[in-house]
């Protein structure tokens, strides 16, 4: 269940994707009851290591440590990217508005993302291709995690 992105791996059409979309739909909810960004980091250290556990348990069990249902190692990493973006959803006193800029980071960090765990620039590629177990399969995505960030951090650097 946890391995597996709660079904969302278990789509029939890019299973990675649907897992990353996922974890963008649900981020908004965590942070309604994880609202400080130490509790919420607190929580992402304690998903990745409950994702090394599953990934490695439903690896085994499928007979492919990093198979295409196993979508878990996508989720926590875009949670990690989504804390340092500007949110989507802006709550004020007289209720919630969608924030247009939030939404086109978001927009940018979800095919950002994408491109980095498709592509697996180093050493992502190295924790891909040798590292067969529950850690490795989580690593490459935090690794495509922080290259989302920094070409993000990058692009509002040079041009905002």
């Amino acid at each position: 269940l946890i391995a597996c992105g709660f079904g969302s791996g278990l789509s029939r059409w890019a299973p990675g994707t649907a897992g990353t979309a996922f974890a963008w739909l649900t981020y908004p909810f965590l942070r309604m009851y994880l609202e400080g960004d130490l509790g919420f980091a607190i929580f992402l250290l304690l998903a990745f290591g409950l994702g090394v556990a599953a990934c490695q348990i439903t690896g085994r069990a499928l007979g492919v440590i990093d198979h295409g249902a196993i979508v878990w190692d996508e989720i926590v990493p875009f949670w990690a990217v989504l804390m340092f973006v500007p949110p989507a959803m802006v709550a004020t006193p007289h209720g919630a508005f969608l924030s247009l800029s939030g939404l086109a980071w978001q927009t940018a960090a979800f095919f950002l993302f994408r491109f980095y765990d498709i592509v697996k620039p180093p050493p992502a590629n190295y924790f891909d291709a040798r590292v067969k177990n529950g850690f490795g399969v989580m690593m490459d995505d935090a690794i495509a995690a922080a290259y989302t960030v920094l070409t993000l951090a990058l692009a509002k650097a040079m041009f905002f």
